[in-house]
């Protein structure tokens, strides 16, 4: 069945790759090339200790790659791309072990291809996997080495020698270096050894000492990021992101935009095959298999969540990316367990096809997409004049990005310019339209995909504080606004 794998491969290829650079950097991945990816190697792990809340790992390689490819969008979101097309066959393969070796009978073997094509389309396909493999962030790295950990894990539960125990430290202490979240992936994988393989008790604790070891050495820099950025996680009600979980999974990022609707209609694919499977009943090596991914897949989730209910709230659904790989994985052992026949491999089928129309949606419509900040910036560009530019906080980064160099303008201070741009989004304030100053009239307003952008211009220079710029921010969400210059003179 090689050719199947290579077909998914191929698929999950051309869906990473084919529009890697179509959709605007957002704001998190602008900030990289802005504010992180400056000067040295030296310099950007500075950046990353001050600025940022994720270990080092992405970040050294995507100084390597930009040190190569440069910094295009397409340049910066690469490694995210070909992380994202690798997980393909690491899931395949956890498939594979989930129902053991392949040789055998033919039975056996038809078992263990059903449930690695089952596990390996839905990575192949899943809108939520294809959006972070286009990213310039760390889920798409961190999705696979939590994946090839996972693995490891399995076939080191199997037959817990020392290569196989030694390879699974280093995969589960690559994901550790990755993302911090992986630590909860760890715990109950951890468990399943310990209790598993307790006749090599010895190798195990060796083994899981490595992990633990990197995890420590991991604590200053943790002490030290104290959680930069991360305050908006407090800002979205624990409710909101708690149904936000299972609709990443259904419809991808975006996918609350296409309404209840879709999200239940592959809510329901999705029970459909469970109920099945469930009620075809699995074999014991089938509910053993189930219960070790559902096991992973639930701490990932579950522990985040306690930790959030209890205080240390860090719980944003994009940093359980990688507990969806078990849960695909889990998806695929119930829906085409061996006695679902013909019917289990239709309904994963049918997942996936609806997984693959999301994800082809999203390149299809703007409104799925990430903010168009090129746009904007393509619009600004056009004029020669002088101008502030004012924009909310995530339009603060891709403006500097798409239209260097700009100039922050200090608190308090003041700019001479002929032109005033405000930007930003709805919900908008009552006074978005009105002349910043007097002498400034509108010139033009546009809607660039959900993105509002307000031109303001004045015959002659004027004078415009920081105070005034700032009342005058177009957008009423995220009052932290950052003002921007471009070319004007500041006082």
């Amino acid at each position: 069945m090689w050719w199947v794998l290579l077909a998914l491969i191929l698929l999950a290829a051309a869906l990473r790759l084919s529009t890697l650079g179509q959709q605007s950097l957002w704001y998190d991945e602008a900030f990289t090339p802005v504010h992180v990816l400056r000067g040295s190697l030296g310099s950007t792990l500075h950046n990353v200790l001050h600025s940022e809340n994720t270990p080092p790992l992405w970040y050294v390689l995507e100084w390597a790659i930009s040190r190569v490819l440069g910094t295009g969008a397409v340049a910066l979101r690469l490694l995210s791309a070909l992380a994202g097309i690798a997980t393909v066959p690491v899931a395949w393969a956890i498939g594979c072990e989930l129902e053991g070796p392949s040789a055998g009978p033919p039975a056996t073997a038809q078992r263990v291809r059903r449930v690695a094509i089952a596990t390996g389309a839905f990575v192949a396909v899943n809108p939520l996997f294809v959006w972070y493999s286009q990213e310039a962030r760390a889920y798409g790295l961190f999705g696979l080495t939590a994946s090839l950990a996972l693995l490891c894990f399995l076939r080191a539960l199997r037959e817990p020698t020392t290569r196989r125990l030694a390879v699974f430290a280093l995969t589960v202490s690559l994901a550790l270096l990755t993302h911090y979240f992986a630590v909860f992936l760890l715990v109950p994988m951890a468990l399943w050894l310990l209790w598993g393989a307790r006749a090599q008790l010895s190798r195990v604790l060796c083994a899981l000492a490595v992990p633990v070891l990197v995890g420590a050495a991991l604590i200053p820099l943790i002490l030290e990021q104290g959680g930069h950025g991360t305050q908006w996680i407090g800002e979205w009600a624990l409710a909101s992101r708690l149904e936000a979980i299972p609709q990443y999974y259904l419809t991808g990022y975006t996918g609350s935009a296409l309404g209840h609707g879709v999200e239940l209609l592959v809510a329901l694919a999705i029970l459909a095959g469970v109920v099945h499977g469930l009620w075809c009943t699995l074999t014991p090596s089938e509910e053993r298999g189930a219960s070790i991914v559902l096991s992973v897949a639930a701490s990932g989730v579950l522990l985040p969540i306690v930790l959030a209910l209890v205080g240390a709230d860090y719980l944003a659904p994009r940093n359980l990316v990688a507990a969806m790989v078990p849960l695909s994985a889990l998806l695929g052992v119930v829906i085409v367990a061996r006695r679902t026949g013909w019917v289990g491999m239709a309904l994963a089928g049918l997942v996936a096809l609806l997984f693959l129309a999301l994800t082809i949606d999203v390149d299809l419509s703007p409104r799925l997409q990430r903010g168009d900040w090129a746009g904007v910036a393509k619009l600004l560009r056009a004029s020669p004049r002088a101008r502030a530019i004012t924009t909310v906080e995530l339009g603060a980064a891709p403006l500097e990005y798409y239209l260097p160099p700009l100039a922050n303008l200090a608190r308090g201070g003041s700019v001479k310019v002929s032109e005033v741009d405000e930007t930003g989004y709805a919900p908008l304030r009552k006074s978005a339209g009105r002349p910043p100053a007097p002498g400034f009239h509108l010139l033009e307003s546009r809607d660039i995909h959900g993105l509002v952008v307000y031109r303001f211009t004045s015959s002659v220079p004027v004078t415009i504080s920081e105070r005034v710029l700032r009342e005058h921010v177009i957008t009423l969400a995220h009052p932290e606004v950052l003002v921007r210059v471009f070319p004007g003179k500041t006082t």
